[in-house]
């Protein structure tokens, strides 16, 4: 059989009928089973992904959000939900540091020398937000219509893949703070927008 999901799902009815003689009923009716659950929750993740692309559309911050290139329904909904209007954050820095996308900093003798990211706070909306600028990191046709391409071109220069995608999410996570604080929207039209994650 084929690697992937899909390749099971389709063939799935056709391996129970070709090995009916070596699989007993017991395993039979446990395997049915099984198959029944993993249908059942892809229909309620699906149910569920529909939900929150229409709370999206309908919660102005979260519409907002959206205008950011590579932010989309799961990235905006998990933020209003986890920041409301980010009045706790004094500056967008602070949003960024708490979502754990801001190096570490040790300090000798007046010389600060950064280190990794501190991966502290919400671990979910940092992951989101690391893979919406892998997003936009693959669509390097696209950088030079937004605001920010010319310091993405620049920075891919001297950044390798991985710690320019941080550096991305960190620089999304202060915009998207701002929008929110500011009740704005992104400065690239809408449907000039990356495909949002």
């Amino acid at each position: 059989m084929r690697k992937g999901l899909r390749a099971l799902k389709n063939s799935f009815e056709t391996i129970l009928k070709e090995r009916e003689d070596e699989i007993s009923p017991r395993m039979r009716t446990i395997l049915i089973g099984l198959y029944g659950d993993w249908l059942w929750l892809d229909e309620r993740i699906d149910t569920v992904s529909k939900e929150i692309e229409q709370i999206s559309r309908t919660e102005e911050n979260c519409v907002n959000v959206m205008t950011i290139p590579g932010i989309g329904p799961m990235i905006s909904t998990a933020m209003v939900a986890a920041v409301g209007t980010g009045e706790a954050f004094e500056r967008g820095r602070d949003f960024a540091a708490w979502v754990g996308l801001v190096p570490r900093q040790y300090s000798t003798g007046g010389r600060t020398v950064l280190g990794r990211i501190t991966k502290r706070g919400s671990r979910y909306l940092r992951m989101l937000f690391v893979q919406a600028a892998k997003v936009i990191l693959m669509r390097t046709n696209r950088w030079p219509d937004f605001s920010f391409g010319g310091w993405l071109t620049k920075a891919a220069e001297r950044m390798n893949r991985n710690k320019l995608a941080v550096a991305m999410a960190n620089k999304l996570a202060r915009m998207a703070w701002s929008i929110l604080r500011h009740k704005t929207a992104f400065d690239a039209p809408r449907d000039e927008v990356a495909i949002g994650v």
